[in-house]
């Protein structure tokens, strides 16, 4: 019973603080919840199609084939590859995350995995194409000749920041999901 109050006590927390909104202003409760709501239904829409996915991804691409393209050896390849498969992706950031872990456990570079991510959440094509039509291909063709070096930099810096030790562990973890 202890093991499961801790593992869940951030929940807790959040729906305490919630009943006491709702004492206090129940209008602003009702919104909290409501929100609340919104963003439960989302993750149950978006979730399961990515897991899918990556149940697929796990068993129809060989881990062979992912150190081939997106490993240790890959180079631009894999930088590339990385950036595709990144802006072609649709959902929220949070999806990115277990796509990424898939990717560790068959044997993604680290930074190939961060710039992964780091397309996702910046450059994605529905994105692009809206601020084309929004803001003119001018300001997108910029922004994206800042962001695409931008991720590069960063994938490759906070790789050399982070101890080994660290990167191992997140691998290991990776390697555990499934």
């Amino acid at each position: 019973m202890k093991k499961v109050i801790k593992r869940y006590l951030p929940v807790l927390l959040v729906l305490i603080g919630v009943g006491i909104i709702f004492m206090i202003d129940s209008g602003f409760g009702k919104e909290a919840l409501g929100v609340t709501a919104f963003s439960i239904k989302e993750m149950l829409l978006v979730l399961p199609p990515i897991f899918i996915l990556l149940g697929l991804l796990d068993v129809w691409v060989p881990k062979e084939t992912m150190v081939r393209f997106m490993g240790e050896g890959s180079g631009i390849k894999g930088i590339l590859l990385a950036l595709l498969l990144g802006s072609a992706a649709a959902g929220p950031l949070y999806g990115a995350f277990p796509v990424a872990a898939v990717f560790m456990k068959k044997g993604a570079k680290f930074t190939n995995v961060l710039i992964f991510i780091g397309a996702w959440s910046t450059t994605k094509i529905p994105m692009i194409l809206f601020e084309v039509a929004g803001l003119g291909a001018r300001f997108a063709i910029t922004r994206l000749l800042i962001d695409i070096p931008g991720i590069i930099i960063i994938a490759y810096l906070l790789a050399f920041i982070m101890p080994k030790k660290a990167v191992e562990s997140i691998y290991e973890k990776a390697g555990e999901l499934g």
